[in-house]
């Protein structure tokens, strides 16, 4: 199936697209994708839909405060995103400026603290590697003179609200510039309600980088390639998974993030192996899906990686009409919109 980035477009009003998150987490509505078949729920259908013995595979990953503004020597103004922070003096960002940063040259980030621009970095160079100059750490600096950074959609700076609801209620590992936003929607307790009904929660990381907002700029989608994230699964989600297919249950995955972990540490047989690594998987309509049974997403901007990795869980034409379903319904789009549970197309 040759597919281009045109297969995966399709019109959006801008007023659909979320500017603030519902009024609840469970607040939002739901659209039950299986096959052609579309339900509109509330999310709180989720508690009917999970079965006891299923297992809820989430992305505990914590977004930092990766958007600094500062100067460079020439007092030219400079926005750095924090893309990755390698160590306590080391990272790697995207540099927005008149004019790129050359190796060597400084930057004072926040009136506070400066850093050097050592080269740079990523598969295509896309990316600044930066050294902090003064003494500190950088992951101590970024959260005190950070700013949360929102997705380039919401046209709003950071408020209050989103310091706590553009994370998880589960989030606990810090590395991320964007949330999975799949598992904004739980909230304590609707996953004890979960719990208390048999429905077992297992948790990775996956630092969900800038890169997830790059665009598709070539024609044809299997000359695209995607952005490299870390991610880790515990012993204890390996041996969760595992547990659960013996017995029988489904692995719902909350979140293409949650998804694309999966799929990359699972061997032929669906096993899914513990441990560290990066991933650069690009999923598109094809691709045999064997760490995942179902999937909880939001949705996608048009012409998106993401919207190809939901195509090919669900069938490209099931989620040509699901999107046209929520556009003509007024669903709420993107990171603090609604939310889809989708079934594997073929079943």
């Amino acid at each position: 199936m040759s597919l281009s980035v045109e297969d995966f477009d399709f019109p959006l009003p801008p007023e659909l697209i979320a500017q603030h998150p519902a009024a609840e987490r469970r607040g939002s509505r739901l659209l039950h994708v299986r096959d052609k078949a579309l339900d509109d729920l509330r999310f709180t259908a989720i508690l009917d839909l999970i079965a006891p013995g299923d297992l809820l595979v989430f992305n505990d990953t914590k977004v930092i405060k990766a958007r600094l503004y500062g100067e460079k020597p020439s007092g030219g103004k400079v926005e750095v995103m924090l893309e990755r922070i390698v160590d306590a003096r080391h990272a790697v960002a995207q540099v927005r400026a008149s004019k790129a940063p050359r190796p060597g040259s400084r930057l004072r980030l926040a009136d506070a603290f400066e850093v050097e621009v050592t080269g740079r970095a990523g598969a295509k160079e896309e990316f600044f590697a930066l050294e902090l100059v003064d003494t500190g750490d950088l992951w101590q600096l970024a959260e005190r003179h950070g700013h949360l950074p929102l997705p380039p959609y919401i046209t709003h700076a950071a408020e209050g609200d989103d310091e706590t609801r553009y994370q998880t209620v589960y989030a606990r590992e810090p590395g991320a510039v964007a949330a999975p936003t799949a598992g904004l929607h739980f909230d304590e307790s609707l996953l004890a309600e979960l719990r208390r009904r048999g429905v077992g929660t297992a948790f990775l990381t996956l630092h969900v980088g800038a890169g997830t907002f790059k665009p598709v700029r070539v024609e044809k989608i299997a000359e695209h390639r995607m952005h490299s994230e870390r991610f880790d699964i515990p012993d204890a989600t390996a041996a969760a998974i595992a547990a659960t297919r013996a017995a029988g249950g489904r692995i719902v995955a909350v979140g293409t993030t949650s998804l694309r972990a999966l799929e990359s540490a699972a061997a032929e047989d669906g096993t899914v192996r513990a441990g560290a690594a990066e991933t650069d998987i690009f999923i598109t309509p094809g691709y045999r899906f064997r760490g995942v049974d179902r999937l909880i997403t939001n949705f996608h901007l048009p012409r998106s990686t993401l919207l190809m990795l939901v195509s090919a869980f669900a069938g490209y034409d099931t989620i040509r009409a699901a999107y046209a379903h929520a556009v003509a319904q007024g669903y709420r789009f993107f990171s603090y919109g609604d939310a889809m549970l989708l079934e594997p197309a073929g079943r």
